[in-house]
């Protein structure tokens, strides 16, 4: 356990940011998962209407610290192509 008063408010900014983080993770998560469940689907104009609306969700994540720019390129390119191959 914290003793230092600094250790203390460290733990509670810890608390605090890990659920905000979680938060904004899952947030991302769940339009990437609409995309894939639209590509699932079959449907080209569907998928392409979740993929522009999962671009700036998955951009936010990476200027908020919570995914890497190069995951969120990748993820994105990947979801794209898929699309174009339907």
């Amino acid at each position: 356990m914290a003793y230092h008063k600094s250790a203390k408010k460290r733990i509670r900014q810890t608390e605090r940011r890990t659920t905000v983080n979680r938060a904004r993770i899952s947030r991302v998560r769940t339009f990437v998962k609409k995309v894939e469940l639209a590509i699932a689907g079959g449907d080209k104009a569907a998928a392409q209407e979740a993929l522009r609306v999962a671009q700036p969700e998955l951009m936010r994540g990476v200027t908020k610290g919570v995914i890497h720019r190069n995951t969120a390129a990748r993820k994105m390119s990947r979801l794209s192509a898929r699309i174009n191959a339907m």
